[in-house]
């Protein structure tokens, strides 16, 4: 509890002094003691009680947790949902075809009953947030071995769960803060029956795809509707026709104002994951030795990829998802090492950890518990270092780019389950596993998989190692004569498991049967050969190593707090609801050049390229600009397009509503400037910026685009600017 008090004590001193605000990722819970006053100094119009709230419906409540990965926002009173284009990619995709392409040409519903069905899509809300730290951590003492502690924390949070009652449809989640020095419970509710109302084309909701993507300045239509269904007691309920749009504890007002420099912005949302207190080594391991590994790796993937996609536009279409997932962090990982060196990012961590065991030094007490903290990490990171390259370099190989290894790594689950657990085993994953292959094989290729085998096998084998290759690996390349394009042949020539009928048909078999032949299968040997190796020599001595590393990193974070009583430390992202804050600003990326914060379809026209597949433009948006037929939504005559501000966003934030002083919606989040992806491991305010789509773009794509007037007709459009 005395960390806690120094938690609250520490941002309450802190905030009066800070210069430039938008660091952080807060707890909504908090906001009252944390952070109100300074928001507020900021131009907020709003309370802690507005934005959260259990007792009444705030902004919370139309903040929603969409497939487990983005965000999304209720924005009218019959369950309309706002997330992003890219988070709803895959559901837009799964109903496109040759005949039907809604990812070129857009899909809007014109009445409910047009409305898409998306199996296994859900959208989940936050019921209440609980501080329960004194539970968790009762027994915890300092002088504890780390399996020990664990031990009495896992023990605690079994009896918590089962002390604790749940309503009907609730369901509860306990995560870790601050690297476990705190605790906190989530009630959650998931509605199952969520609907594809409306997307854009590409053309639109992926304006400028890769090229653009993490750039400044962007003009990108990234946003999708859908919409939540509910049973007729506004529960959740399995899809059913009989089921009714859900109604709202509370749904964003959007203001048809707009943006300007300055402005109070506030982003709600699901961050996925932050390591703002790393040591200075990791950072330096990351820059150096992992992200070039990892780029390397992706970059010539997605060589291949992206000339098949251009070659055939059937390929464009079954690939676009995959081909965005994996280009996406590649190119996240470039901008990220490129901030960190850009902003000094590892000498500040250095000279703050100087300052750091300056003060430990100077404390008798401080010095005997951590005086070796910053030691220690150097060694285990300097000892972990060729696991980790290893580690990053089979996962990139082995179960994300090349599809078939991907399988055969579920495949090799799938049979050591029925020979631990026989048939029930078996049985429980096939379940899961089946649905998930369907969907791959759809939009699979042997072809081209195979020749991104051929390339990434080769970099494993050249750059992790012959130490970290399988037997069975250097017999089949032997057989084939050194030639990486020969051993792929080989493999994929002779396995079933490209084959999506012959696998779907391998699970109407008896399990005994079916295992059987999975053994026999070379490219299952393959993999399982490798995986076996990976396990023994990199897996295994990796996770001692991070196991330490993640105890001394909870013990640092512990001692920041203690040593510095008048920093202000927030927690890192772990998917929870968060709540960040800043102005919409523009920013200079280098000398003599300065971004500002807004950009309007006068910039789309710029960069529009006929035909081609990042920068074509509609026709019927080529018809509006001419006409200047922007209706209620243009700003002086011009048309919005996005914004930027200084929140402190990650992945996650994904699809999460950009809200103004007076809690209206203003924006969509969906990326980050490529100069401040660092922001994930060292936020720089001169440089980190959120980018937004402009609330009045997307109104304007629906109503004067698509002609979807009826969906405007159920939100509730504002004026807050003009009230003043």
């Amino acid at each position: 509890m005395k960390l806690i008090k120094a938690l609250l004590l520490s941002a309450l001193v802190l905030f009066a002094n800070l210069a430039i605000a938008g660091e952080g990722m807060w707890l909504p819970l908090l906001l009252k003691a944390l952070n109100e006053a300074e928001m507020q100094s900021m131009g907020m119009k709003m309370t802690a009680e507005d934005i959260y709230s259990v007792n009444k419906g705030s902004l919370k409540d139309a903040i929603v947790h969409f497939n487990g990965g983005c965000t999304s926002e209720i924005i009218s009173n019959q369950g309309l949902l706002l997330t992003n284009h890219h988070c709803g990619y895959g559901q837009i995709q799964s109903h496109s075809s040759l005949e039907n392409n809604y990812l070129k040409n857009g899909f809007w519903a014109m009445s409910q009953a047009e409305e898409l069905a998306n199996p296994n899509l859900s959208a989940t809300f936050i019921v209440r947030i609980e501080d329960i730290s004194k539970k968790i951590l009762s027994g915890v003492t300092d002088d504890m071995a780390t399996k020990d502690r664990q031990s009495v924390i896992d023990k605690n949070i079994e009896a918590l769960k089962a002390s604790t009652k749940l309503a009907k449809h609730e369901e509860m989640s306990i995560k870790p803060f601050y690297k476990g020095n705190q605790y906190f419970m989530f009630v959650t509710m998931t509605y199952r029956d969520v609907r594809l109302v409306g997307a854009p084309p590409e053309s639109i909701g992926k304006f400028g795809s890769d090229t653009d993507n993490w750039v400044w300045p962007r003009h990108t239509g990234d946003f999708a509707l859908f919409r939540i269904y509910a049973g007729k007691d506004n529960m959740p309920a399995d899809y059913s026709e009989d089921n009714v749009p859900y109604k709202p504890k509370h749904s964003l007002p959007i203001s048809l104002d707009g943006v300007a420099e300055d402005d109070f912005t506030l982003v709600f949302g699901f961050p996925g994951r932050t390591n703002q207190y790393l040591p200075s080594f990791a950072v330096e391991q990351i820059v150096d030795v992992l992200n070039p590994a990892k780029i390397g790796i992706r970059d010539r993937a997605l060589k291949i990829v992206d000339a098949e996609m251009r070659a055939d536009e059937e390929v464009r279409i079954q690939y676009a998802s995959k081909f965005a997932r994996i280009a996406n962090y590649w190119k996240k990982w470039i901008g990220e090492s490129q901030g960190l060196k850009s902003t000094k990012g590892i000498a500040k961590k250095k000279a703050f950890e100087k300052d750091f065991l300056k003060k430990v030094k100077n404390d008798r007490m401080a010095s005997g518990k951590y005086g070796n903290i910053l030691s220690d990490f150097e060694k285990l990171y300097k000892e972990i270092e060729p696991y980790a390259h290893a580690r990053d370099y089979y996962s990139e190989v082995f179960s994300r780019n090349i599809e078939l290894l991907q399988v055969t790594s579920y495949l090799n689950r799938l049979v050591k389950l029925y020979e631990e657990n026989g048939e029930e085993g078996y049985n429980s994953f096939k379940g899961r596993l089946a649905p998930f292959l369907q969907r791959l094989y759809k939009n699979y290729r042997p072809s081209i998989d195979q020749k991104v085998f051929a390339a990434l096998t080769e970099m494993y084998a050249k750059d992790v190692g012959d130490a970290y290759l399988s037997d069975m690996f250097k017999k089949e390349l032997a057989s084939a004569g050194n030639d990486y394009s020969k051993l792929a042949s080989s493999i994929y020539g002779n396995t079933m498991i490209t084959n999506g009928r012959k696998m779907m048909s391998l699970f109407e078999e008896a399990p005994a049967d079916a295992v059987k032949k999975l053994k026999e299968d070379p490219a299952f040997l393959f993999g399982k050969s490798m995986a076996d190796v990976y396990n023994e020599k990199v897996s295994k001595k990796y996770n001692e190593l991070n196991t330490e590393i993640s105890d001394l990193q909870r013990q640092y974070m512990k001692a920041l707090i203690e040593i510095f009583p008048d920093e202000r430390f927030y927690p890192d992202a772990n998917s929870t609801m968060r709540v960040t804050y800043g102005k919409v600003n523009g920013y200079e990326p280098k000398d003599a050049v300065y971004y500002q914060p807004v950009t309007y379809l006068s910039g789309v026209m710029q960069k529009y390229v006929p035909g081609d597949y990042e920068f074509d433009v509609p026709k019927k948006l080529l018809e509006l600009y001419d006409k200047k037929d922007y209706g209620q939504y243009a700003d002086n005559g011009k048309m919005p397009v996005c914004f930027i501000g200084s929140n402190h966003t990650t992945g996650g934030n994904s699809g999460s509503p950009a809200i103004d002083a007076h809690g209206n919606l203003i924006g969509l989040n969906f990326d980050r400037v490529w100069e401040g992806t660092m922001s994930d491991i060292n936020y720089d305010a001169s440089i980190c910026r959120n980018i937004m789509v402009d609330a009045r773009y997307i109104l304007f794509i629906i109503d004067k685009y698509a002609g979807a007037g009826h969906l405007i007709k159920e939100m509730n459009l504002v004026h807050p600017k003009k009230k003043k």
